[in-house]
C-alpha cells in the first residue's frame, strides 16, 4: 500500500472541510440542541425531607428561644444570617405560658401583586362569582396539602398591597392539619380573632382586603424572601417575642446543640437569682 503524498493529504483535507457546514451553522445547530434559554430555570433546589426527619429536628429545637438560636448561629459561623427583620412581629404575646412561641419546619408560598384589573362595581351575585373564580384560579392555597404536624407556613406576599391573605378562618384550617405557626412578609386580617384563637402569627402589618383583585399565587415550596432573609422549604423556623430566625436545615443540628447549652446555662443562672430575690418559679425557668 502506497503512503499518500503531501498533495493527496491536502486534497483530502480540503474536501473534508468543504463538506462540513460552516462554523456559524455548526454553532447554530449546537444551540438548537440546548434547552430554550427562555425556559423556566430554578437554580436553588428544593430538598424533600421525610416526616421522621422533620420530627427529629423539631425535638432538637423544642423550647429553644430566638436568642439562644441566634447564639447557635454565631457559633456555626452564621453570624448575621437568618435573622428576620424586627418589623415582622407577633400579632399577640403570652407572657405566662409563652403560647405565641413556636418551632416549625418551613413550607413556603409566594404571592405577588396582580396586574389584572379590579372587579369594579357589580351586583352581589356577580361580585361573589368574580371573587370565587379569583380564589379558585389565581389566588388559591396550593400549599395546604403540604402541611403536616410541625409545619410552619411561611408566606412571601405582595408587601405593598393592603391584602389579608391570612385570616381567622383559613389559619384555623391550617392548624387542623398540623401547622404550628405562620410567618408572613406582609399582612393578615381578623387579627383580633386570631389572637383569641391563640394561633402563633408573625406579620408586618394588618392587611384588610381579600386576595381577589390584589394578589396571585406565584409558587409553592420554592425559596422565598421574608424580612430580608432567604427561607427554603425544610428550613427550621423559630419564633418568639424577639422575632423570627431561620436556621438553614444543613446547620440545624450544630445550631441546636449550642443553643440548648446556652438556654440551660441561662435557666440555671436565673433560677439561682429567682431564689435569691424570692421570685416564684415560672415557665421560663422550668
Amino acid at each position: 500500500m502506497k503512503t499518500p503524498t503531501l498533495l493527496a493529504w491536502i486534497v483530502l483535507s480540503t474536501t473534508w472541510l468543504l463538506a462540513r457546514p460552516p462554523i456559524a451553522a455548526r454553532a447554530q445547530e449546537s444551540v438548537r440542541k440546548l434547552p430554550d434559554p427562555r425556559a423556566v430555570a430554578n437554580f436553588i433546589p428544593t430538598r424533600l425531607y421525610s416526616q421522621a426527619e422533620d420530627e427529629q429536628v423539631l425535638k432538637l429545637f423544642a423550647g429553644l428561644r430566638v436568642a439562644d438560636v441566634v447564639d447557635g448561629m454565631d457559633k456555626a459561623g452564621l453570624q448575621g444570617t437568618g435573622q428576620v427583620s424586627a418589623d415582622i412581629r407577633p400579632v399577640w404575646r403570652d407572657t405566662v405560658h409563652y403560647a405565641h412561641r413556636f418551632v416549625g419546619i418551613a413550607v413556603t408560598a409566594r404571592y405577588v401583586p396582580t396586574n389584572k384589573p379590579p372587579a369594579g362595581r357589580r351586583g352581589t351575585k356577580d361580585f361573589d362569582r368574580w371573587a370565587g373564580q379569583w380564589y379558585k384560579g389565581l389566588s388559591p392555597e396550593p400549599f395546604v396539602p403540604l402541611i403536616r404536624p410541625g409545619t410552619a407556613v411561611v408566606i412571601e406576599d405582595a408587601a405593598a398591597a393592603d391584602v389579608g391573605t391570612i385570616g381567622s378562618n383559613n389559619i384555623l384550617g391550617w392548624k387542623t392539619k398540623g401547622c404550628v405557626g405562620v410567618v408572613t412578609s406582609a399582612g393578615a386580617r381578623d387579627t383580633d380573632e386570631i389572637a383569641t384563637e391563640r394561633i402563633p402569627l408573625y406579620f408586618s402589618k394588618p392587611g384588610r382586603g381579600i386576595r381577589p383583585g390584589r394578589n396571585e399565587i406565584e409558587s409553592v415550596n420554592r425559596p422565598i424572601v421574608v424580612g430580608g432573609v432567604l427561607v427554603r422549604p425544610g428550613d427550621v423556623i423559630v419564633a418568639d417575642g424577639d422575632g423570627v430566625v431561620v436556621v438553614p436545615r444543613e446547620d440545624a443540628e450544630e445550631v441546636a446543640e449550642y443553643a440548648r447549652a446556652t438556654l440551660e446555662g441561662d435557666k440555671t443562672g436565673r433560677r439561682a437569682l429567682y431564689e435569691k430575690l424570692k421570685i416564684p418559679p415560672d415557665d421560663s425557668v422550668k
